[in-house]
């Protein structure tokens, strides 16, 4: 029995991704230490934190409110996917809804805490975008399930595209740079977000979602996810601006290897097994991106 509430609570957790989140956040610390200065370890090592515990909270509550329609379900290839042990802990009533909502609360006070420890005005910058991240995810998780535009994704996915921003500004101001991450970021979130629910077309469709595909079609979601590749790549180009030689050449990886994902929706037609087959490339890209700006920093 211990095994198995242990087994639920990584899988709520989605710890297999862990390492994900202080890694995108402090992408943005490094790169406002570049501008700002003040680099000490044990600043990078509470930014970590804040991600870990920030983003972590998040995945909590992404579950707690989809709690009910994630039990609708008609096929587990996604849960396999995002959740090592493949159950969803809160919807198969293996965690108590009020646990989860407790964990919740104590991920976030803790990342909060952490956030605190920051010095004014950094702490302010962190945690107003926590809070509208947090706002922005219940609203994206309830209005996605009754609209005709996808105002959903559009207004929930600023919040990821905020979080390596918040890392920024742990340590920086404010300024161009943090303007062009979230600008470089966010076409990303949108198309990654696309591939996801293209993957998860058919559980979305036995919810009642009202995701990309479902509104537009594997074909219109086929388009969204190249226009938004675009955007991406064309953002990366004044992004790069703000980088070293190091960083710049991380950009180009991973965006290759954001074509190659679109490359493979495409032949496959926009099927769910084509969206599937394509998410690792975006969540690469991600840890490319994130990791070339930090190595960019120390090298």
């Amino acid at each position: 029995m211990k095994g198995g509430i242990l087994r639920a609570y990584i899988d709520l957790l989605r710890l297999h991704f862990g390492f994900a989140w202080p890694l995108l956040f402090c992408s943005g610390t490094v790169l406002a230490f570049t501008a700002y200065g003040g680099f000490s370890w044990p600043y990078l090592f509470t930014a970590a934190l804040i991600g870990f515990f920030g983003f972590e909270a998040g995945m909590v509550l992404n579950d707690y409110v989809d709690r009910v329609y994630d039990s609708r379900d008609v096929e587990r290839r996604m849960t396999r996917y995002w959740r090592v042990f493949g159950t969803r802990p809160i919807a198969e009533g293996l965690i108590p809804a009020r646990h989860a909502l407790t964990l919740f609360a104590v991920l976030a006070l803790t990342a909060l805490i952490f956030i605190l420890t920051l010095p004014y005005p950094h702490s302010l910058f962190v945690a107003v975008i926590m809070g509208y991240s947090y706002l922005a995810e219940v609203f994206y998780q309830v209005k996605k399930r009754s609209q005709s535009v996808p105002l959903a994704q559009l207004v929930g996915r600023t919040d990821f595209a905020l979080f390596p921003v918040a890392g920024y500004l742990a340590a920086g101001m404010p300024d161009g740079a943090a303007l062009l991450y979230f600008l470089f970021f966010y076409p990303y979130a949108l198309a990654h977000l696309a591939a996801n629910d293209l993957a998860d077309l058919r559980n979305d469709i036995a919810r009642g979602m009202k995701t990309v595909p479902v509104l537009y079609g594997v074909g219109g979601t086929v388009t969204w996810i190249a226009v938004c590749t675009v955007l991406h790549g064309i953002m990366a180009v004044f992004f790069a601006g703000t980088l070293g030689p190091v960083a710049q050449a991380a950009l180009v990886a991973g965006f290759l290897l954001l074509v190659a994902a679109n490359v493979i929706i495409f032949r496959g037609g926009g099927a769910p097994e084509a969206g599937m087959r394509a998410l690792p490339f975006f969540h690469v890209a991600m840890a490319v991106y994130a990791g070339g700006i930090i190595l960019g920093f120390f090298v």
